[in-house]
């Protein structure tokens, strides 16, 4: 009895952390990627959807009661353009990454779903830090999703670099990148939790304008290894 082999070894189905079966020409895999990608761009748009689902709509029967009703939903329209950046980025790095994955493993489509089930879970933690419930916990839930989507996104990175499932055209500075910006990210959601707790008021939400800071030094620091 014999066995077919190619350039890998041995045929056979893949592990479950194996690269999906493909032809030996990559193109099996290639389509794999690409359907993945439309997936995710399908649903980040649903998410951005639902998120704009949930506006307030003014009321009022004279301008002035109008501008009054928007002045009165100002949190939920402010909670609103953040959120749809947030998203907007978290989409924006995974399109800079993906782009580059030649083929699929089992993992990394279950942590591209985990990362989508967060994208998703976005506009429920919208609506909750924009309630009038207790501040510390819902704060913490925004914070929390967020902490949870940079991590499976650096979980994304270590399982493209490690399964080598990127394309041998790819620049290490991309992945390099991203992976790092996650990891600051999640740094800064995670430390503004107890601080939301201690604070008990919006003074938390000074933590999350460190983040420009953060990436800035964070960017420097990564540079200078480089160079070095």
């Amino acid at each position: 009895m014999t066995t077919q082999t190619g350039p890998a070894g041995p045929a056979g189905p893949a592990g479950p952390a194996g690269p999906e079966a493909d032809d030996g020409t990559g193109a099996a895999g290639a389509r794999a990627a690409d359907r993945l990608m439309a997936f995710v761009d399908a649903t980040v748009a649903i998410a951005l959807t639902l998120l704009a689902l949930d506006l307030p709509v003014p009321s009022g029967d004279t301008t002035r009661a109008v501008f009054d009703s928007v002045a009165d939903h100002g949190k939920e329209y402010l909670a609103f353009g953040v959120s749809f950046v947030v998203i907007a980025a978290h989409w924006r790095a995974h399109h800079e990454v993906f782009r580059y994955v030649s083929t699929l493993t089992s993992r990394l489509t279950s942590l591209t779903m985990a990362w989508l089930f967060l994208q998703v879970m976005m506009p429920f933690a919208t609506r909750v830090i924009t309630s009038d419930s207790a501040f510390a916990p819902r704060f913490s839930l925004y914070a929390l999703v967020q902490v949870l989507a940079c991590t499976s996104f650096a979980l994304i990175i270590r399982e493209i670099r490690h399964a080598h499932l990127h394309r041998p055209d790819a620049p290490p500075r991309v992945f390099v990148e991203n992976l790092v910006r996650s990891v600051c990210l999640a740094a800064v959601f995670g430390v503004s939790i107890p601080i939301a707790f201690l604070l008990r008021g919006p003074g938390a939400y000074v933590c999350w304008l460190t983040v420009p800071l953060v990436l800035a030094v964070a960017r420097r620091v990564q540079r200078r290894t480089s160079a070095g």
